[in-house]
């Protein structure tokens, strides 16, 4: 019996210890093929890093806003008996745009002309009878100011029948019809609102750094990102006397052309402003960049070497220093020499000394000036 368990023991310490330097030389494999293990090379686009001059602007966002613009309302109350516009029509300055019913003005004009007709007569009796000495002065007197006052009241009255034909105070565009035919308009109730468009301010703040350099007719450049292709050129006019403390820029404003009507108050733009003398930058397509909060940095494909000595086409992150942008493009300032492949897509795949595949075939916009096709 003891010699049949010492067999069994036998046996099993065997087959464990055989199992065991399996198991080892299966890891001890493993270990191998690590150590030998190399990446799989990452599909990437490149661009060839080349210097240019770039003019030296700040970028700040603006709003347009009208040289002259108002809701013309109804100055004195009265029932709509024509209308003489359109939405969205143009009116010249002393156009009609909404006339009120008068017919009771009129009538109150009729009655008084009548009186004053009469003032009149009567004014003039009282004159010779006052020459020839037959009535009072005082007579005369009140004569005189009856015919005044009556021709007064017709002055008046003829006022209010002219502030019921409501005009445009100015040449401009008219918004949206706020009224209807036969609707009764309280004093100051709204009609239609009317913005003068062309010529067209652009108001925009900048940083109290560059007040020296925010001259009257100091010539500045807008776009906006719905109008492509499109660029507005224009000049300071004015700027605020003071500085906002909230934000430490002073509001600036700029006149521009607007002849076919593009830009339209209230409209969100993008100014540009000379600011120095033209710069040497290297221009990357935007999806070259890593951001990060350490720095912003790029990808540089180069020759490298792995453990083994092995030559192989790597990248080496780079940090960079970005100093504004145009299009597709941010202009690099430092980190970057003429001549330096850079990763221009697929950036967020890498890290320092990752092994790489260029592929050109398909490459990122790099347009200082992008025209998107359904422009």
């Amino acid at each position: 019996m003891t010699k049949r368990l010492i067999l069994t023991l036998v046996v099993m310490a065997a087959i464990l210890g055989a199992l065991g330097f399996v198991k080892f030389r299966q890891v001890e494999a493993a270990i191998a093929q690590g150590a030998s293990f190399q990446m799989p090379a990452t599909a990437v686009t490149t661009v060839v890093a080349q210097r240019e001059t770039w003019p030296s602007t700040l970028t700040v966002i603006g709003t347009a806003a009208a040289i002259q613009g108002v809701t013309v309302s109804a100055d004195l109350p009265g029932t709509i008996d024509k209308i003489h516009f359109e939405s969205g029509q143009w009116v010249h300055e002393g156009d009609i745009l909404v006339e009120l019913d008068i017919r009771q003005e009129r009538a109150q004009l009729a009655n008084m002309e009548a009186q004053r007709d009469l003032a009149v007569i009567n004014y003039g009796r009282a004159q010779e009878l006052d020459k020839a000495g037959v009535i009072a002065h005082s007579e005369y007197d009140n004569a005189s100011a009856q015919q005044k006052a009556t021709e007064a009241q017709v002055g008046d009255i003829k006022a209010a029948i002219a502030r019921k034909t409501i005009r445009a105070p100015f040449t401009g565009l008219l918004g949206i019809r706020q009224v209807s035919l036969g609707q009764y308009l309280a004093a100051g109730q709204a009609i239609v609102a009317l913005q003068s468009v062309d010529p067209i301010y652009v108001n925009f703040g900048v940083p109290q750094q560059q007040i020296a350099q925010m001259r009257s007719g100091r010539v500045v450049r807008v776009t906006n990102g719905d109008l492509p292709g499109m660029a507005f050129t224009g000049t300071i006019t004015a700027l605020d006397s003071v500085i906002n403390e909230q934000t430490r820029n002073i509001q600036v404003q700029a006149t521009f052309a607007n002849k076919e009507n593009k830009l339209r108050p209230g409209m969100f733009v993008q100014v540009e402003l000379p600011v120095g003398q033209p710069r040497d930058v290297v221009p990357l397509p935007a999806s070259a960049i890593n951001y990060a909060p350490y720095g912003d940095s790029v990808f540089i494909v180069t020759q490298m070497k792995d453990a083994k000595g092995n030559t192989y086409r790597g990248v080496r992150q780079q940090v960079v220093k970005i100093e504004g942008s145009r299009g597709d493009q941010v202009a690099i300032t430092s980190g970057i020499n003429p001549g330096d492949e850079v990763v221009s897509s697929g950036v967020f795949r890498l890290r320092n000394g990752a092994p790489v595949q260029v592929n050109n075939t398909v490459k990122p916009g790099n347009n200082p000036s992008p025209k998107p096709e359904d422009s």
